[in-house]
């Protein structure tokens, strides 16, 4: 198992980054991948954490100790896969996931993309007491001009990845048109207006 790798982030896409360590470049599942376009091509270390399946082996990638132990504590919760968990991280509210569970809020929880009444009431069950909020796992970027908007484009492909539904991503963009800003304040900006 690896602990943590420190490399260049040469790479940013709507699913991963790639982590090049000693001229290996490492694909990272990570929860908002354009929270670290500040970063590219240049030295980062994030915390890791091997997936291996049947067909495949994935490494997902997580800015700090604690967003790593929150990935954990998700996944340990029977019905919530490496997807789904990274979907609530990106949500970046820990502090209200927190207290969702301990507060037993099974509306606030099934708003995550593919958490259903009974997953949301198994991660109350699993999780009532053992997870404590973390702090705020990006730090923000100042907004990027763009013509047509790609930094939006960009997010909302992401939040496609992480399991949101189109359907819902029109109605959100449309809040977000003649706005310019970057794809990770979109996609921070998005999910808290998804999960509310």
């Amino acid at each position: 198992m690896y602990e943590y790798f420190k490399g260049i982030i040469s790479k940013i896409t709507a699913k991963y980054i790639v982590l090049e360590v000693n001229s290996i470049g490492y694909i990272l599942h990570v929860a908002n991948p354009y929270a670290y376009s500040s970063h590219l091509h240049q030295e980062a270390k994030l915390y890791v954490h091997q997936v291996v399946r049947e067909d495949a082996e994935l490494l997902y990638g997580f800015a700090t100790e604690e967003e790593k132990q929150l990935f954990l504590n998700l996944i340990s919760v029977s019905g919530i896969g490496p997807v789904s968990a990274l979907a609530i991280i990106a949500a970046d509210d820990n502090a209200g996931l927190v207290q969702a569970i301990e507060q037993k809020n099974i509306t606030y929880l099934t708003k995550f993309p593919k958490i259903g009444k009974k997953t949301a009431q198994q991660m109350v069950l699993d999780l009532e007491g053992k997870v404590v909020a973390a702090g705020s796992l990006a730090e923000s970027k100042a907004p990027v001009q763009t013509a047509d908007n790609q930094e939006l484009e960009e997010a909302m492909e992401a939040m496609l990845a992480l399991g949101y539904k189109a359907a819902e991503l029109n109605k959100i963009k449309k809040f977000f048109e003649g706005t310019t800003d970057t794809a990770e304040n979109y996609i921070k900006s998005a999910l808290k207006m998804l999960v509310k």
